[in-house]
């Protein structure tokens, strides 16, 4: 990935900053962060921006391939899955 744009790096830091709160179990802050997107394009944008960094991140501290990674959070995905109720 290229550098961000200051512009593409406040979503980034916004879409972290609603991660880290929900995290420490600050609901109110989590949601006081998502209400601040501009827009439902600027919070995919960002969280988008924010997926691709960390598993940047994760390819180069793991030295596996992006498509290795991929395919690993895929099937954590779905072996975490709840099924409906019926």
């Amino acid at each position: 990935m290229t550098g961000l744009t200051p512009a593409a790096a406040e979503l980034v830091q916004r879409a972290a900053g609603v991660i880290a709160a929900k995290h420490r179990g600050d609901l109110g802050g989590a949601e006081e962060l998502l209400a601040a997107f501009s827009s439902e394009q600027a919070k995919t944008l960002g969280f988008y921006l924010l997926a691709d960094l960390s598993l940047g991140l994760l390819r180069a501290q793991s030295g596996q391939s992006l498509d290795n990674l991929v395919r690993e959070l895929s099937l954590l995905v779905a072996a975490t899955a709840t099924p409906p109720d019926n």
